[in-house]
């Protein structure tokens, strides 16, 4: 390499077919070792985990760097859920460069820019700068194509393949729980194992033993299964504890049906002067081109429209796809909102154009939702065929019929998504970004009182996050409730946005812990900790699930590991009297194995090291 770090051409595309080898291989490396347990019919481990998100990939880290086995599935074939299959970028807190998050997440960021050093020919300057920010994105401190989470994750992970201490099933999905006994219902209270259905093996089962089981799954697909009480949905005021009547909550019935909107992202690039126009979508003419939304708030008008409503004020707003040059590094339009690529920061030429990623209001689906109370038949099937029918709609919609903000012109057929971010043939995202899961009924579940801003202010309460005592990590994101759908009974009756300021948070031991402990060897381990619909809205983005995936993977390893047998609920429940019972599993596990940070340290109230707000939008 030159001195003075610029990166030439040769160099590009030597690290470009590199790169390109590594990640064939690290994808192969988990197919194998799918592959190589193909045969057999039973598998077990230490833990399992069910999903290989987000917080199931840092379940696993965690999980094996303290000494156990894993079997980590996942539906689709990709790991790394948010940032990879569903193609989202980071959703992060303001001060993500120096704290408000694991070591194993910080060498994950790290990890994203040095692929970017390595693999992107890259000017001089953004290759130097300790805060690159591939795409520029408005939302994000690291806004990065799917492709290069997937590779790192996979790198990551593959020691513990190459061990044999892990073992990836992919596009495998949870069919049944078996406890010790015949049925859930008896006294039994531990699982033993969990039947999958292989569907890139002609839907045959596959049974999982372990002594622990995370449900790491996006939509908290083992809670049912398992018979363990759980909540969909928005809370009532009028359920809620007295002293604990939410100020964001419904005030009338609770509406279990009532879910954040889903949505099917896309990334797409633009090549001036050629047409890329899709197909019409399914439905375009009969449903999405004119489709209106009306809620309890008003809305301004058609869904697909450069006019939207603000998340926080609730007044109408106009954003552009494009409003000056995509050379700006930062601009107020749609196309830097959510820019995964920046094409200016390489060397001229070798890149035809950014890349950004359709995660806006306009691809926000919440006619149907994915999931109901118990006892409840919900067509999901339907909500994702319209999800993504949808997301096609906005794309042909932008390339035939979309206004220029200059009133001379309608649509960009130069626009074209990106089957190579995405491992689709299409170029959309190969599952829906989800924002809301089932959630368990938690021994302490956590209500708006301890985190936001507002409610805080109305009881006299400090200016400040709760503090836990069993705090098991931190996080910040605003409370960011995006459209749901309401009662059921009408398509018109959901409320548009709740977007509220938060507090500086903690992660409590106690929302991971069922009510009544009814299964004892089952740790929730992405959204379907016990929070309620509102403050998930702080609770759900990526740094803040990892931590939550990687605190329950150590929880179950610190269970087994223990010369006492225990279990999580045991060491709540000894918690909750003695809290110093507790310093072993926070400050030699959480703090001095794995690098956690337990408490918000003192941080200035703005420290985006570009002068960003981050936290919110997602």
């Amino acid at each position: 390499m030159p001195r003075d770090g610029q990166v030439t051409r040769r160099q590009f595309l030597g690290w470009s077919a590199a790169a390109l080898a590594a990640m064939s291989a690290g994808a192969g490396a988990i197919a194998y070792r799918t592959d190589a347990v193909g045969a057999a019919d039973t598998l077990s481990a230490d833990i399992l985990i069910a999903g290989g998100g987000v917080g199931g990939v840092a379940a696993a880290l965690a999980a094996l760097k303290l000494g156990r086995s894993v079997i980590l599935t996942e539906e689709t074939d990709w790991l790394g859920g948010q940032l990879t299959a569903q193609a989202v970028p980071p959703d992060e807190n303001p001060w993500i460069e120096t704290t408000g998050c694991t070591a194993s997440y910080r060498q994950f960021r790290n990890d994203v820019r040095s692929f970017y050093r390595q693999n992107y020919a890259l000017r001089k300057a953004p290759y130097a700068s300790p805060y690159l920010n591939p795409g520029m994105g408005i939302v994000s401190a690291l806004c990065h194509e799917a492709p290069v989470a997937l590779a790192v994750l996979t790198a990551t992970l593959k020691p513990y393949q190459a061990s044999g201490k892990l073992t990836v099933l992919l596009r495998h999905v949870p069919k049944s729980v078996s406890f010790g006994s015949s049925s859930p219902t008896s006294t039994n209270d531990l699982i033993s194992a969990v039947t999958f259905t292989d569907l890139g093996a002609g839907n045959i089962d596959r049974t999982v033993q372990a002594a622990y089981v995370l449900d790491a799954t996006e939509l908290g697909d083992l809670l049912p299964l398992a018979n363990v009480d759980f909540v969909t949905g928005a809370e009532s005021q009028q359920d809620q504890p007295t002293d604990s009547k939410e100020l964001h909550a419904l005030t009338g019935a609770a509406q279990p049906l009532d879910q954040q909107a889903v949505s099917w992202c896309f990334p797409m690039e633009y090549i001036p002067g050629e047409d890329f126009t899709i197909n019409k979508p399914n439905n375009y003419d009969a449903k999405w081109r004119d489709f209106t939304p009306k809620f309890k708030q008003p809305w301004p008008g058609k869904l697909l429209s450069w006019t939207d409503t603000h998340p926080e004020t609730l007044q109408p707003r106009t954003r552009y796809l494009f409003e000056g040059p995509t050379s700006q590094d930062l601009n107020g339009d749609m196309w830097h909102y959510r820019r995964i690529f920046w094409h200016d920061q390489c060397l001229s030429g070798v890149y035809p154009s950014d890349v950004t990623l359709a995660n806006w209001p306009q691809t926000d689906y919440w006619l149907t939702p994915l999931v109901g109370p118990k006892g409840t038949t919900i067509d999901k099937q339907t909500a994702l065929t319209e999800a993504k029918e949808l997301s096609m709609s906005l794309l042909y919609w932008m390339q035939t019929e979309a206004p220029h903000p200059d009133g001379n012109g309608i649509g960009y057929p130069g626009l074209r998504t990106r089957p190579d971010i995405t491992g689709t043939k299409d170029g959309f995202a190969k599952s829906v970004y989800i924002r809301e899961s089932r959630r368990i009924k938690a021994a302490f579940p956590i209500y708006e009182k301890y985190v936001g801003v507002d409610e805080r202010q109305q009881r006299n309460l400090p200016a400040s996050a709760e503090v836990f005592p069993d705090s098991v990590g931190i996080g910040y994101y605003r409370i960011d409730l995006h459209p749901s759908h309401g009662d059921g009974n009408s398509l018109y009756n959901g409320r548009t946005y709740v977007n509220v300021a938060s507090y500086r948070f903690q992660i409590p031991l106690g929302a991971y812990i069922q009510q009544t402990d009814k299964v004892k060897n089952l740790l929730p381990a992405c959204k379907n900790i016990g929070t309620t619909h509102v403050t998930n809205g702080c609770y759900r983005l990526h740094p803040v699930e990892w931590n939550i995936g990687e605190a329950a993977g150590a929880l179950a390893a610190y269970c087994l590991n223990a010369s006492t047998p225990t279990t999580p609920g045991a060491i709540y429940e000894r918690c909750k009297t003695n809290p110093q019972s507790l310093s072993d599993f926070q400050n030699n596990t959480l703090i001095g194995k794995l690098g956690f940070v337990l408490v918000w340290p003192q941080v200035n109230e703005q420290e985006a090291p570009d002068g960003h707000r981050y936290g919110g939008g997602g």
